[in-house]
């Protein structure tokens, strides 16, 4: 028991000595743990806010991407936009146009049949009249109107592909920007505590793209001033329709109102005519019944002369049978001899106007035939004029309808 309480005194009370391999030991350990910690608290704080820093920024130019892309998606989708009323518009002028094509078929109608009915008319009345050449001009102007609204529904076919070609090619860039838009707005989202981050091994290996800023917005800028170059054609094109339209539908109205007038004109000179000449019938009508009188009235005058003749002759006659001297040329003779020259003169006369009359009335006769005949053709040509082509033109189509409007 003394031994155990000499021990912890002469253990407490002792004092180590200085070792001074063990002191600089011990100095270079506190050092490195001082620097350990200097650099703990230094060197990382510094990276960490550098990082901060560049994720900031490069969230900042996402964004700022992000705006730009959605700056360009904008002007195409207004674009696309206006490319799609244009397509409208345009196909909208082409149904005008197939409708005023359609509607020509009318007026063609209409003048080619006027053109063979009028071939049906008669004699001196067949003749190429001012209706007949108006009436061609109509045709002709109505085919050239053809021709012109073929072509011009051809040209707005190849305008309606290119405009057509170009808002195809706006969409493309739309719908690549808006998925380059949707990739980068959520790559800008994207942060130290969102789950969808991981490691990507070799992304940084990818080449960065393939255009230039630069050209990246030229390309879009291209894009749309190619599709706005397409529309300014289509309106163009549309304003030379609306004026086309308007010409062809004011040039058929206008030959059509000098097809009427001509035929107005021709049905009145048909009809004054064809009243003349009525006239004229009525007068011959009444010859023919004065000469017809004539003819009785002489026929009846060289029958009055037959008595007269039967007994001059009958006289001379008996006067032959007198006997020897009696058979005398005395006055009496003589008178009778005269009696029946002049009797005979007489009938000769009235034979003459008796075959005068006779042709006459039959000349008259003629002239009442030629006259029936001419009447007849004026009346057929004033049926197929006022009757037939007269009426067949009141189906001549309206000028709204002829532009296209109905």
């Amino acid at each position: 028991m003394a031994l155990a309480s000499i021990t912890r005194s002469t253990m407490g009370a002792t004092k180590l000595p200085d070792y001074p391999i063990v002191n600089s030991y011990t100095q270079s350990k506190s050092e490195a743990a001082a620097n350990f910690t200097a650099t703990r608290h230094g060197a990382p704080f510094s990276t960490d806010a550098q990082t901060k820093r560049t994720q900031k920024d490069v969230t900042k130019k996402l964004q700022q991407r992000s705006r730009d892309i959605g700056y360009w998606k904008d002007e195409l989708n207004r674009e696309i936009e206006e490319m799609l009323h244009e397509d409208e518009l345009l196909r909208a002028e082409k149904i005008r146009l197939e409708r005023a094509l359609d509607a020509t078929a009318t007026p063609l109608m209409i003048a080619t049949d006027c053109l063979k009915n009028r071939e049906r008319r008669q004699d001196i009345d067949h003749v190429h009249d001012k209706v007949e050449v108006e009436l061609h001009k109509e045709v002709d102007l109505i085919q050239k109107i053809q021709a012109l609204l073929q072509r011009t529904i051809d040209e707005i076919d190849k305008q309606t592909k290119l405009v057509r070609r170009a808002k195809h090619n706006l969409a493309k860039d739309w719908g690549d920007k808006m998925h380059a838009y949707k990739i980068d707005v959520a790559a800008g989202n994207l942060n130290n505590y969102t789950t969808q981050i991981m490691y990507r091994d070799g992304v940084d290996k990818i080449s960065g793209g393939k255009s230039m800023p630069e050209d990246w917005a030229q390309s879009t800028h291209d894009n749309i001033m190619a599709a706005e170059n397409e529309r300014m054609a289509s309106i163009q094109l549309r304003g030379l329709i609306e004026d086309v339209l308007t010409d062809i539908g004011n040039d058929q109205r206008e030959q059509a109102n000098t097809v009427d007038k001509a035929f107005a004109a021709r049905v009145e000179e048909l009809h004054d005519a064809k009243r003349k000449l009525e006239d004229h019938l009525k007068k011959v009508c009444v010859e023919i019944t004065a000469q017809e009188k004539n003819i009785e009235d002489l026929k009846l005058a060289i029958r009055e002369k037959e008595e007269p003749m039967k007994v001059a002759q009958s006289r001379l006659e008996y006067r032959t049978h007198r006997p020897n001297k009696e058979l005398c040329d005395d006055p009496a003779q003589r008178r009778l001899l005269e009696e029946v020259e002049e009797i005979k003169a007489s009938i000769a006369a009235l034979q003459n106007k008796l075959d005068e009359a006779l042709q006459s009335r039959a000349d008259l006769m003629s002239t009442r035939k030629e006259l029936e005949t001419e009447i007849a053709y004026k009346q057929d040509s004033l049926f197929i004029d006022r009757e037939k082509c007269m009426t067949l033109r009141t189906r001549f189509p309206t000028v709204t309808r002829l532009v296209g409007y109905q």
